[in-house]
């Protein structure tokens, strides 16, 4: 299911570098034993030439199901553009078993377990950072990232020491990193997103209409 790249791109699944998150983890294993709670992998093809960068697990997606974007409303959005662009194959069934194979693309969070409300802490994205640093360093074939919110577009330029201000985040916005990758933003595809729209469908697949230029022929 995950591929997960052999190079400390992978925290271990008893990770307590968060204290706040690891205790998060802890109650939640309490209060619903039946979900994943651990650090959640990436998804998809480690050679891959897109990676998606998303925010953080949802407490009861992606840290229930041990998919990223798995079992949620964004995970609706996001594998239903994935389908419509040929980036995956299969049906998208909200669960880690349904089969579902991506083409081309991996899926990671900036910060790899559920927080509380879904708020990361700066000093808990920035911990997280090397995570995210070993999975792009350790994929040559990835040109093109794209970032799901403000804090995973910042977690991408950390990752690969770009100065902040030198690219600053906006929807559909494409930055050149001057390295061979570059870097397309949106908003991040969340239920509060949609529902106020901030973001819409089509708003989105623009953006991955946009990265599906930078494929390689």
């Amino acid at each position: 299911m995950t591929n997960e790249l052999n190079n400390g791109s992978a925290p271990a699944s008893d990770c307590a570098l968060c204290p706040r998150l690891f205790d998060f983890r802890i109650r939640n294993s309490q209060t619903f034993p039946a979900y994943f709670n651990a650090p959640v992998p990436s998804f998809g093809e480690p050679a891959s030439w897109l990676l998606i960068v998303g925010l953080a697990p949802g407490l009861h997606g992606a840290n229930r199901t041990g998919r990223p974007f798995t079992g949620d409303y964004a995970g609706d959005l996001l594998y239903e553009t994935l389908l419509a662009f040929g980036l995956a194959k299969g049906t998208y069934g909200r669960d880690p078993e349904d089969g579902l194979t991506l083409l081309g693309c991996r899926i990671v969070n900036a910060v790899r377990c559920v927080p509380p409300e879904n708020k990361p802490t700066p000093a808990e994205a920035k911990t997280c950072l090397p995570f995210l640093g070993a999975e792009i360093a350790g994929n040559a074939n990835v040109r093109t990232i794209i970032a799901l919110g403000t804090i995973a577009h910042n977690a991408v330029l950390s990752a690969l020491n770009v100065r902040k201000s030198t690219h600053p985040f906006g929807h559909g916005r494409i930055h050149d990193l001057d390295r061979g990758v570059c870097l397309i933003d949106s908003y991040h595809c969340s239920r509060y997103n949609t529902n106020t729209r901030r973001l819409t469908p089509e708003m989105f697949h623009a953006v991955f209409a946009s990265a599906c230029t930078f494929a390689p022929k």
